[in-house]
């Protein structure tokens, strides 16, 4: 016996890597946008705590973006991945009735639409 470790060559076969151009960007998803509609049955108090609750937004930014619900009808929420735009407006639409407005039947109406390139996506 020798005191060296034979060792066998295995030979692995390998698939030849795709032709990729370095120069070539990845595209990138569709932006879309969650956007938040108005009506008379909710409060801003309500809009405020939902806005905090499920798109983690501050009080100054969660009053601003219930002014402009109010005042043009809608508000853009968020601007994310198709996937996450319809988690976010599901979340909007099961949140539930206003609790300080008895007339109140149920949660704001949401909505997702593609974002258009150029476009600002602030609210």
């Amino acid at each position: 016996m020798s005191d060296t470790a034979t060792i066998e060559r295995t030979e692995m076969k390998t698939r030849p890597s795709p032709k990729v151009d370095p120069r070539r960007k990845p595209r990138q998803p569709t932006p879309w946008h969650v956007v938040l509609h108005d009506d008379d049955d909710h409060t801003y108090q309500y809009v405020m705590q939902m806005l905090q609750s499920l798109f983690a937004k501050g009080f100054e930014e969660s009053f601003l973006m219930a002014q402009i619900v109010d005042s043009r009808g809608c508000v853009i929420c968020e601007t994310c991945h198709k996937e996450r735009a319809e988690f976010k407006r599901d979340q909007i639409t099961a949140y539930g009735a206003d609790p300080l407005l008895d007339r109140c039947k149920g949660s704001m109406t949401a909505t997702i639409e593609p974002a258009q390139s150029g476009e600002d996506s602030a609210t």
